[in-house]
């Protein structure tokens, strides 16, 4: 990774981390729920994406860098918070898919933050359960 696009991932985590905490804890936000690949505790973390049928859509702004993507490849197993609502299901990382095209179909405030911060993004598929 470029020093550049180092300087950025470092800038965009820390006013996630300081921001996060709040967001998770509005009553519609989009929220995704992994468990620790270490510590196996429950990780919150806000969201934007978009239900189709029985799948949640979403696009990771830091692709595998993102920890809840580490989660997510230690235990698919998570849960969405959607409208206030919790659904369980089983993540999958879609590494062939086009995250461009994906953006353009998942809320617009959403795709555009990602486009601008995000570096080697990453389209994740949760299946959620019926």
């Amino acid at each position: 990774m470029s020093r550049n696009a180092e300087r950025k991932y470092r800038a965009v985590a820390a006013f996630q981390r300081r921001l996060n905490p709040i967001m998770r804890r509005l009553p519609l936000q989009t929220v995704l729920e992994t468990t620790g690949r270490t510590s196996g505790l429950p990780r919150r973390t806000p969201v934007g994406g978009k239900r189709v049928g029985g799948s949640f859509w979403l696009v990771s702004e830091f692709g595998e860098r993102s920890h809840y993507v580490r989660n997510i490849k230690a235990d698919p197993r998570v849960r969405v918070r959607i409208r206030g609502r919790w659904h369980a299901g089983t993540a999958h990382l879609m590494p062939d898919d086009d995250t461009a095209v994906r953006l353009r179909s998942l809320p617009l405030m959403n795709s555009a933050a990602v486009r601008a911060i995000g570096a080697g993004q990453l389209t994740v598929r949760v299946d959620l359960d019926q």
